[in-house]
């Protein structure tokens, strides 16, 4: 799911996405009218103890300055540690974050993995909207062929297991 906003302030990149999608994510970035780049996500749960970094949000931002991207132009906005709903999670960490900064943003665009993307910009937009306009931007797999997905195992476990997080998200767990 792609629909982004062509005047979105702000790119926010969910930090557990693979590194090509991050390099997808600064092309965007560069392209557009953005003035940050937000990461969100939790606790890295294998590795911590050869990492300086514990958190998807702290190791994405580090990979944007790493490709070039400014210090001054990235902020890493780390989610507690959570057992269920993580997209949610960060949803609620990036606007608490947003309400204690003196941005005042009109729109973002939420720059997530393949189909994971509409399950995070739903949940971006129950948070956010109407006050801020949420698009979306879905980095292109490298797992399968996204127009054959039902010939890759890894195709049709992504598509049941986010056709079901979706439908959770959407009808059975309303946090608004």
């Amino acid at each position: 799911m792609t629909s982004p906003i062509k005047s979105a302030e702000v790119l926010v990149v969910e930090g557990w996405l693979p590194d090509y999608a991050i390099q997808q994510a600064l092309t965007e970035f560069n392209n557009g009218s953005y003035s940050l780049v937000i990461t969100t996500g939790g606790s890295i749960e294998k590795g911590i103890y050869l990492s300086e970094y514990k958190n998807f949000a702290e190791v994405s931002a580090a990979t944007f300055k790493k490709l070039g991207l400014e210090s001054e132009k990235v902020v890493a906005v780390p989610t507690p540690v959570v057992i269920k709903d993580r997209s949610y999670a960060s949803a609620v960490e990036f606007d608490r974050w947003l309400s204690d900064s003196n941005l005042k943003l009109q729109s973002i665009n939420v720059f997530s993995l393949d189909v994971h993307t509409r399950r995070s910009w739903l949940l971006f937009k129950k948070l956010l909207s109407p006050k801020i306009k949420v698009g979306a931007i879905a980095a292109k797999t490298r797992d399968y062929d996204p127009n054959k997905w039902w010939d890759y195992s890894q195709g049709v476990r992504t598509i049941i297991d986010e056709g079901i997080a979706y439908i959770y998200a959407r009808f059975l767990n309303w946090k608004s």
